[in-house]
């Protein structure tokens, strides 16, 4: 019989990297807040690869810390091995990617929940969500009823989940937990129109049975860079990685059995993600090449099992053991888990507004994999976003709006709101036209301001903030009234890295300008040298290096935002607007824009669209700014 339990003001639906994420902004910004999940013991869970960060999903993780979010903290506290990726390009793309404990991060992750103020964590699956007035009831399967002022629905990959292996096909969420099959019917009751994507994760083998004498051993950085720069930790590599290759048995096993692969056979429907392709999908799609690379990683400090990167697959299990065995270094192994590919509902974005609520259903919000995107790290930003304005709107405050300048998460989220998705979204460092200017070196700088606005960033932690700009600041003009002499051993350096040798003396802050050199270089003519941290180091030197490009770069973001605050009435009669041309009425009305910024970057939305439409809002006087 059903019952009314209790009363909240944010309800969460899933406890993964955006519903942790979601539940701590919420609570943290003092609304009573319940997160709900189908098992407490997978909080957190990575049932893909334990891993965090890589090729700007190291961005997203120090724009979530900076927001005052715990993806970063959680990293640094659960790290296996840590690395900087692609140092041998320029900073706008260097991005830190970790190793981490799986199990440890869970358990971080479900006490950090535990013990949040206002935050109350519930092993329950919801399967009904109904509008009841101003309010959303949600009712348990145990026939509870909780009444909510806002909820954020954060499923992942369990919403009508079905696993697939070969022939194999049931219903399930990741690693064999139960899949939400009557939360999704309830959605679409409600009329809330969802569509199937599809993600896939490789087979786990034992340590023990690997040949890590015939791998390649890859190490950790020896200086780490945490995730958090609030970090208070030693961070240690305590685990090496290993890379090894398919070779031609391998991909001659796979062709013979494409008829038994789901992805081949028709038996899914759901669209996968292009940037991680299964290993059936890369074989034909790039089928001029005769090996892939496999990357052996650990999965935890009290664990033998080991994830094999590049290996997700949907085939049979017989097929995907020969697939193993053929890989060097593999011969022998012995599986933990067969790999599977997963199929789930989830919303199209361009339902949703730029805080992530739904257009048409107030108080409703989406994050995660639920919203078409993929990873952790992407569903944990979207999490900390839908959590922060969910709470921002009940208690009558203004929405943190996070725009493609000031963050990779705003590029992230304007991109699903305004384009869509087709198939699931990766952010990638290609997808930011700012990247100079929105480096992860950075983050704390651009966003950390907006954490403290918002009320998700301490007094103690942004008075330690605001000392680090002045350390800055002081650096900079240091090295810019500094002369260092022409002597024969400054010169002897400068020639050996390449460069002209003095003419005269020079200021410091022009031989740190010349690409060839960086304050290690210039520690021994650096006399007054102050004792401050690296970091302090590292921003004098970019903002220097790359003062000039940085520049141009800003005056694009400023006329950019010329036309971001100037906002677009939610009921604007675009058909009423003599001179936009058909396609541009239809993708206005569909989407309807908040701004003209977001305007001009919708599919089909022309610059002479643009200019039709300023030149409406103008003679209206509807042009609000």
């Amino acid at each position: 019989m059903e019952y009314f339990s209790e009363n909240f003001d944010i309800a969460v639906i899933g406890a993964g990297h955006a519903g942790i994420e979601a539940g701590l902004a919420a609570a943290r910004l003092g609304c009573k807040t319940a997160v709900f999940t189908i098992n407490l013991d997978w909080v957190g869970n990575m049932p893909c690869n334990p891993s965090i960060g890589g090729t700007s999903k190291g961005h997203l993780v120090r724009e979530i810390d900076a927001l005052g979010g715990e993806m970063g903290v959680a990293a640094d506290r659960n790290t296996l091995q840590s690395r900087m990726l692609n140092l041998g390009k320029g900073p706008a793309v260097h991005s830190l990617r970790a190793q981490i404990d799986r199990r440890g991060y869970c358990d971080y992750m479900k006490f950090a929940l535990e013990k949040q103020k206002n935050l109350f964590l519930r092993q329950a699956e919801i399967i009904d969500i109904k509008r009841d007035g101003d309010e959303w009831l949600l009712k348990t399967r145990l026939e509870a009823i909780h009444r909510a002022k806002a909820v954020i629905i954060a499923t992942g990959t369990f919403l009508a989940g079905r696993i697939f292996i070969g022939d194999i096909s049931y219903e399930s969420g990741p690693d064999g937990m139960f899949p939400a099959v009557e939360l999704a019917k309830s959605l679409k009751e409600l009329g809330v129109m969802t569509r199937r994507f599809k993600t896939g994760t490789p087979p786990r083998i034992n340590r023990r049975s690997v040949d890590t004498e015939n791998l390649e051993p890859q190490y950790g950085d020896e200086k780490i860079v945490p995730f958090s720069f609030n970090n208070d930790i030693e961070i240690r590599n305590v685990e090496p990685c290993y890379i090894t290759y398919t070779g031609a048995e391998t991909k001659q096993t796979i062709l013979d059995n494409l008829h038994r692969s789901p992805l081949y056979s028709g038996k899914i429907d759901g669209v996968g993600p292009r940037y991680c392709p299964s290993i059936e999908d890369k074989i034909v799609r790039f089928s001029e090449k005769e090996r892939h690379q496999i990357f052996v990683e650990p999965c935890g400090a009290n664990t033998d099992e080991m994830y094999l990167q590049g290996l997700s697959s949907s085939l049979p299990e017989d097929v995907q053991l020969k697939i193993v065995h053929s890989i060097p270094g593999l011969e022998k192994a012995e599986f933990l888990r067969t790999a599977y590919a997963i199929e789930y509902d989830c919303v199209d974005p361009l339902s949703l507004r730029q805080t992530l609520e739904f257009k048409d259903f107030p108080g409703l919000y989406g994050a995660g994999q639920f919203n078409g995107s993929s990873g952790y790290e992407e569903a944990a930003a979207q999490g900390l976003v839908a959590g922060m304005n969910a709470a921002l709107k009940i208690r009558g405050k203004e929405p943190v709006i996070l725009d493609r300048t000031t963050s990779y998460i705003g590029t992230l989220i304007d991109d699903l709101v305004t384009k869509g998705c087709s198939d699931p979204y990766r952010m990638m460092t290609s997808r930011s036209e700012y990247r100079l200017v929105l480096r992860q070196d950075n983050a704390d700088r651009r966003l950390t301001e907006i954490g403290y606005k918002a009320g998700l960033i301490s007094e103690e932690r942004y008075q330690k903030f605001l000392k680090k700009l002045d350390l800055i600041a002081a650096e900079r003009e240091r090295v810019e009234n500094l002369s260092i002499p022409k002597t024969p051993e400054i010169d002897a350096m400068l020639v050996s890295r390449e460069t002209s040798a003095l003419e005269k003396g020079l200021k410091m802050i022009e031989l740190l300008r010349r690409p060839q050199i960086d304050y290690e270089a210039l520690t021994p003519f650096d006399k007054t040298r102050p004792d401050l941290p690296a970091e302090i180091f590292e921003q004098v030197e970019i903002d220097i290096k790359y003062e000039g490009y940085i520049k141009r770069q800003q005056m694009q973001i400023n006329e950019l935002r010329r036309l971001e605050v100037k906002r677009l009435p939610q009921d604007l009669d675009y058909n009423a607007i003599t001179g936009l041309r058909l396609e541009a009425i239809e993708k206005l009305c569909k989407i309807r824009p908040e701004t003209v910024g977001q305007a001009s970057r919708i599919s089909g939305v022309s610059p002479a669209d643009i200019s039709v439409l300023l030149i409406y809002l103008e003679r209206n006087g509807i042009n609000v700014i």
